[in-house]
């Protein structure tokens, strides 16, 4: 079964409102809240702003890592995104 979810390009945080910008292989781009997922154990750490800002593109673009710990799939992205002009 394939889900057909795009890939990352590329990530921008805007660690003020703990989101992030996220641009697609299709060419839409989506905002992503991680305010409600910061309360999850896995993601607490993300609270620390410097550590936030330290987002990366996995290789692939199957998704997105702050470290060895902390990561998110490009198909929760695309699911949990908005998508917006730029």
């Amino acid at each position: 079964m394939s889900l057909n979810v795009p890939k990352v390009i590329s990530v921008k945080p805007i660690s003020q409102e703990y989101s992030l910008i996220v641009c697609f292989s299709n060419g839409i781009t989506k905002k992503v809240s991680l305010l409600k997922k910061l309360d999850e154990s896995v993601y607490e750490n993300l609270k620390d702003k410097i550590l936030f800002e330290q987002v990366q593109v996995d290789p692939g673009g199957y998704g997105i890592s702050w470290n060895d710990d902390i990561d998110m799939s490009e198909y929760e992205l695309w699911n949990i995104g908005e998508e917006i002009t730029i």
